[in-house]
């Protein structure tokens, strides 16, 4: 995660740099400097970084099945605790 993150950050920053370089350096101009970065770097992103965003995904999903089977109760133990229920004597009667 840390990886995909300072790679967008770069991304964007290298945007910065672009659009200052093209002209956009007065002060009234910042603003849509800031927005040109952004929507550029997010545009970039998405097909530079796929590969990267890919795999960040597959080791996501990969973690969340681990911890999905390691909560889930051993197979039969239900069926064990109910039969060991069912096998006890019953109690007095109420009355």
């Amino acid at each position: 995660m840390v990886r995909y993150t300072l790679l967008r950050l770069m991304v964007f920053f290298g945007c910065l740099l672009f659009f200052w370089l093209v002209g956009l350096r007065r002060p009234d101009q910042q603003v849509f400097l800031l927005l040109a970065s952004a929507g550029a770097s997010v545009v970039l992103s998405y097909f530079m970084l796929r590969r990267q965003r890919d795999a960040f995904a597959e080791r996501l999903a990969s973690r969340v099945r681990q911890r999905v089977v390691a909560r889930r109760p051993a197979h039969g133990v239900d069926e064990e605790a109910e039969d060991a229920e069912l096998d006890q004597p019953a109690g007095p009667p109420d009355g």
